[in-house]
Order: structure tokens, then sequence, then C-alpha cells
């Protein structure tokens, strides 16, 4: 095969800054031939080598080993050398101070990593500290994880890099330097929001805020070294079973231990409801259990249950996790339930990746509705927007779902930048300002869409939001019920 046909021509938008000779950033398009299956670090070398030399781009290894050539792809953090070309691609710096073009200023961050001090121990780690440590030190500084940290923006935490340097110290007996107390009073510790942003870019598929946060923080609550709200919040589930303290009726002691539905059963289910729809959101709860009645579902909430465990997992306080674990686990077994509901995004996450060996399927409730098919609901003359819960959209992979959902009964609906809301991690209890910076961020989003109706599909995201913003916040579910109450009042009308 000839050279020409062996190549083609690519055309990407590239981020261009020169503070030196004072020019704005602005986007230049460039096309150039390159080989099939080039990579976009491949293209960028093109454009410097056979068009414009005077732009700057940084790479290495070419292998995805070194991090070097992190920048921003249609909005993404990722590696150059390790993603595919297409055609009509953004290429921008990471979202970190720019010195030229693609270049951004790493020494910021870098200068200041802790390294581990040698100490006269001759312990070496165990084999399983040794395969902890190993799910760390793949990291290669890249800070694709900084560039998309929330807490970052507005509190004092030093980050997702150095917190996984921290844990790494922390789990190896060679190094000399206790630095737990350093972590919470002058890295920021607790300042997290466990939105897991960083996990979701880290090209390494790094799980820092599961693999080094929180175990950070655990141990950190071993030493003392907790917040003092954190510490009530355990104390309340120790007690009452219950992360929240009740606001009135409970939502499980206003309904039947079984649920039928209004027609024939399509389905099966046990609903986890999660300390928020029971003691503060009940409405919410009360609005689901309708959709679901009319669309066939047959509802068995085991008043066994109690709180899932995320609070006190997320702030390092898990002394009592594993018997919440099979306590919640024991009651929808002892009822023969194959498919457990969640409807609170933080306890569908803790179900589905923190509990182990659990005997039954957990589906977030837009799952549910979407398996089993719902009646379409009647418009509402609404615009809407939408929030993804960092819980639901990382935590649990679901993004389409509760679109398909809204767009049953949304007039009108206009995306916004996913961002965390500031509820989550335990920082609205425990750095309430940092929440509420994070929630004004969000309603700042909120108003550039001229929306009616912000929805979420989250108690924590639901309640914090409110408090942030002047639009009204709804559960998908609570509008889905409101689409059918118009549909049975126009069929009234007839």
């Amino acid at each position: 095969m000839s050279e020409e046909n062996r190549t083609k021509e690519i055309t990407f938008n590239i981020y261009r800054f020169d503070p030196c000779r004072n020019l704005k950033p602005r986007t230049v398009e460039y096309t150039v031939p390159v080989h099939e299956g080039a990579m976009v670090l491949d293209v960028l070398k093109a454009v410097r080598d056979k068009i414009d030399p005077t732009l700057s781009i940084r790479y290495c290894c070419s292998a995805g080993q070194c991090g070097s050539c992190a920048v921003r792809i249609n909005g993404r953090p990722g590696l150059a050398c390790m993603t595919e070309a297409v055609s009509g691609m953004t290429i921008e710096p990471l979202d970190l101070p720019v010195i030229k073009d693609l270049v951004v200023d790493l020494t910021t961050f870098l200068r200041e990593m802790p390294g581990l001090v040698p100490s006269e121990c001759t312990v070496l780690p165990s084999r399983g500290d040794v395969d902890k440590i190993r799910e760390l030190r793949d990291c290669i500084e890249c800070l694709c994880c900084v560039s998309v940290c929330p807490a970052m923006d507005v509190a004092e935490f030093d980050g997702p890099l150095t917190m996984r340097q921290e844990m790494r110290l922390a789990l190896d007996p060679r190094n000399a330097d206790d630095r737990l107390k350093v972590c919470v009073e002058e890295e920021g510790l607790f300042k997290c929001t466990s939105c897991q942003a960083c996990a979701d870019v880290c090209p390494k598929k790094i799980s820092i805020p599961g693999k080094a946060i929180e175990k950070l923080r655990e141990l950190a609550a071993h030493e003392g070294l907790y917040l003092k709200r954190h510490r009530e919040v355990a104390e309340l589930v120790e007690t009452t079973g219950r992360s929240v303290e009740r606001s009135g009726d409970t939502f499980m002691e206003q309904v039947p231990e079984i649920i039928e539905p209004y027609g024939e059963v399509k389905a099966e289910i046990g609903f986890f409801v999660g300390c928020m729809y029971n003691m503060r959101v009940v409405q919410t709860a009360l609005d689901t259990i309708e959709v679901l009645k009319r669309n066939g579902i047959r509802v068995i909430i085991p008043k066994k249950q109690v709180c899932c465990g995320s609070p006190l997992i997320r702030t390092g306080n898990t002394k009592i996790v594993p018997e919440l674990m099979k306590k919640n686990i024991e009651c929808f077994r002892e009822r023969g339930i194959k498919t457990v509901m969640t409807m609170c995004a933080g306890c569908g996450s803790t179900l589905k990746n923190d509990y182990m060996d659990k005997p039954f399927e957990v589906l977030d409730i837009n799952e549910v509705l979407l398996k089993y098919g719902i009646e379409e609901p009647e418009k509402l003359d609404l615009k809407v927007t939408y929030h993804d819960p960092c819980h639901l959209i990382r935590g649990q992979g679901i993004s389409e779902e509760p679109r398909k959902l809204i767009s049953l009964f949304a007039s009108e609906f206009i995306e916004m930048p996913n961002k965390c809301c500031g509820s989550g991690g335990g920082v609205r209890a425990g750095y309430p300002e940092e929440a509420a910076s994070l929630g004004r961020e969000r309603h700042n989003e909120i108003v550039k869409t001229g929306c009616d109706v912000v929805v979420t599909s989250c108690p924590f995201c639901e309640y914090h939001i409110q408090s942030c913003t002047d639009r009204p916040v709804r559960n998908i579910n609570s509008l889905i019920l409101e689409g059918y109450r118009k549909k049975d009042q126009k069929k009234k009308g007839k």
C-alpha cells in the first residue's frame, strides 16, 4: 500500500496562549496529514513540526508512563499519547495555571509532595500492605486528578495527588514520618467531597477516594483525629441506626411492609430506603411508591433495615460498619428478595461497591423504572435542567437513565456542566462553608440554563442545592407523578 493511502487528514482545534507576547487565549484550527491510528500526540507533533513551530506541547515517553502529555481532549483530561485522534477534537491544557499553549505549571503541585523518610526499622511491608501500595504506586503524576478536583477550587485542600502519596507512605513501615496530623490539620484530609472525579479521569484507574482518602480518614479517626461533627453522626448511627434525626413521622412508619401495585404485578423489588428518604425527604419517597404502584411493581420494605454505613465509611468512623452491613443484608435475605432498589445515590453506590457477598442484585430507581418500563406521563410545561449526583454518575455509572426519564415529562431540557454540589464526603457537616461555596457554583450554572426546575436523583443533592438556589429542586419521581396526575385530570375533563 502506498504512503498516500496509509495517511489521513485530521483537523484539530487547539488552544493557544502566549503570555510573553501578551496574546489572549484563543482556539486555532489546524489540519494535518497523519498515519491511520494516530494518537492525539502524533497530531500535535505534526502541527508543531509541519505548520507552526511555536506550538508548545509537553511529552516524553509517548507510552503512557510519564504523564507529561496530559491535556484536555474535548473537555476531558487524558493522555495525548494514549488517546486515538479523531477529526474535530478540541485540545486544551489541563485546568491548571498555563505557562504557554498546552503546557501547564506542574512544579507548584509536585515540589511539595511528601517523600519517604527512612527509619531504622528493619520491618518490611506485609504482603497485604504491598498489595495495597501497588494499587497506589502506579501514579504517573500527570495531575489530571488535581485539574478536576472541586474541593481545591474553594478550600485549602492539597488535593488527591498528595492524599494518594500520603496513603502510600502510611502503608510503608520503613517510613519514619507519622503524617496523619499534618494530613488533617494542614493538608485538608476531610475537605474531599468524595465526588470521585479524580478517579474518573485517572489514566491509571487509581481509586484515590476509596483506596487513599477514606483509608487515611480511617487511620486518623482511629488516632482520635476526627472532626467533631463526624463523630456526632457516628454516635447517632450507633444509638439509633440512622445518620439523621427524625423531623416527623418517618417514611417507614407511614407505609406497610408490602405494597401491592394497582394492577398486574410485573416485578417485585425490595426497597432500601436510606436515612434521608426515611427521615427528612419523606414526601419524595411516598411519591416514588405511587409511581411504582402505577407501573406494576410490588415493593417490599423490610422494617429492620438501618443506615447503609456510607456516612461512616466516607468519614473514617468505620467501627460499626460491618454490623450495619450484616443487619441490612440479613433483613433482605430473610425475605428472599433478589432485587434491592435504592433511591439515594450514596446508598446505592455503597450497596453496590462496598457490600461484599450480598445475595441480591442492587438497582437504582432509574434503572428499575427503565428495566420494567413505565406508563408515559403527560408532558409538564417546564424547562428543566439536571444535576448529576456524584455517587450516581461516577459511583454507579448512571447518566443516561435519568435523562431518558426526564424526556418523558419535561417540555424542554437544558444540560449544565457536571460538577459536585458540595454535599458529599461529610463536607456539608464538617466544613459547611466549603459546601456552601460549591453550592453557589451550582446555583450560578443553574441560572445560566434559565430553567424553571432543577431535577436530581439524590436526597443529599436535593436538600443541599435547594439551600443554595432560588429555583425549585425536585426529584425525578415526583415530577413523573405530577405528569400522571395531569394525565388523569385531562381524562376526567373529557
